[in-house]
């Protein structure tokens, strides 16, 4: 008989988990602390990759629903002095190798491949434990538990099925982004549109940045990239948000073009701080029966364009090896373990160089020899 298996999280990694499960005829759970699908928005776009993002959403058999959500040209991306020249850029060809999607949207399809009683909504998380007749016990803000015999930690960032396994926690990187919005682009801020371009816009200086994502629905989405303390926020002292959006501009210094610092001060939403954190470069623990972690939370790195695919890969993975023997779930914790450890261990160490290359205190520097490389610069 197959145990009963209990995933933590419904995000990318726990959703695509299920999916697979569930088109091999494998029963799961999911419990999320979220009260619906719709309680918060789900970040931006992201460019799903041929060789891990895409080929877990074929094992979901979603492959066509992914494909109709498809922003196209979004893969286009172009690199701007601060001064506001293009240095080089790369067009999307059509080809579609790392296409863009919104996350919702990707989250929306698997949430809707699912039987709507697998998702238990309103679920937060209060602890987890480890019992001694091999099962885990997991405690709910609201007092429900719950026992269970295999247990899937994806809860990101913070997660509290980690615990059982290891001592690792996030560590602040230095670094935040502080995001905001501009609507209905062409029409409202065609001269934000035309700097943007139909993908993606980078602009660096040492340790800041301004990068600008062309998003559907005729969006461009904007992040200040910032190094700043532990706890650092620019909104707490401004209740206005033209205050706000004026005060993060400040913050980048003296240099930059007014048309990039307009996708700042003309934006529509207040603007929302990010710190970004990343678990210890090579995270990993010694196996534990009956559970194991997908996603952020094995290995939570600083945005790189891999942590949601991985998230994907993660769950379509273990998916598969439980679906391939599904009496022997233990076997295919094991065997999962035993390949995406050293897997996510390299793709930290990357994601943290690729971090620190695009954001770091030599981010000009580090860009151009990207583009020569590249054959990509156009002008100095």
């Amino acid at each position: 008989m197959v145990k009963p298996i209990t995933i933590i999280g419904a995000g990318l990694a726990g959703l695509t988990l299920a999916r697979v499960l569930h088109v091999h005829g494998i029963a799961s759970t999911i419990y999320e602390g979220e009260i619906s699908p719709s309680a918060r928005t789900q970040g931006g776009q992201l460019d799903i990759h041929d060789f891990n993002g895409q080929l877990a959403l074929k094992e979901c058999r979603l492959f066509d629903e992914f494909r109709a959500i498809i922003n196209l040209g979004g893969e286009a991306m172009r690199f701007v002095s601060p001064t506001g020249s293009v240095l080089g850029e790369v067009a999307d060809d059509g080809k579609l190798e790392n296409p863009e999607v919104l996350r919702g949207d990707l989250r929306r399809i698997l949430i809707e491949s699912l039987p709507p009683s697998s998702i238990r909504w309103g679920h937060r998380v209060e602890s987890v434990k480890s019992l001694q007749n091999g099962k885990h016990l997991v405690l709910f803000d609201d007092g429900a538990e719950i026992e269970t015999d295999v247990l899937i930690g994806a809860d990101g960032a913070w997660s509290k099925v980690r615990g059982l396994l290891s001592e690792a926690k996030p560590e602040y990187t230095g670094t935040v982004w502080i995001e905001t919005f501009l609507h209905d682009v062409k029409k409202r801020h065609a001269s934000c549109a035309a700097l943007v371009g139909k993908g993606a816009m980078l602009a660096m200086m040492p340790g800041k940045g301004i990068f600008g994502h062309r998003e559907a629905n005729d969006v461009i989405h904007t992040y200040v990239v910032l190094k700043k303390p532990n706890g650092w926020t620019p909104t707490a002292d401004f209740g206005d948000r033209n205050a706000a959006l004026s005060y993060v501009a400040d913050q980048l210094g003296e240099g930059w073009a007014p048309e990039l610092l307009s996708l700042i001060t003309r934006g529509e939403t207040f603007p929302v701080t990010r710190p970004i954190w990343g678990l210890p470069v090579g995270h990993k623990w010694d196996h534990s029966p009956g559970v194991t972690l997908v996603g952020d939370a094995a290995h939570l790195t600083p945005p790189d364009g891999d942590g949601a695919n991985w998230a994907l890969y993660d769950g379509a993975d273990l998916g598969k090896r439980i679906a391939a023997n599904p009496e022997h779930v233990e076997a295919a914790l094991i065997e999962f373990e035993q390949e995406m450890l050293p897997r996510s261990a390299a793709s930290s160490v990357e994601g943290h160089q690729s971090f620190e290359r695009m954001f770091g205190y030599n981010a000009p520097e580090n860009l151009r020899t990207m583009m020569k490389e590249q054959g990509w610069e156009r002008s100095s």
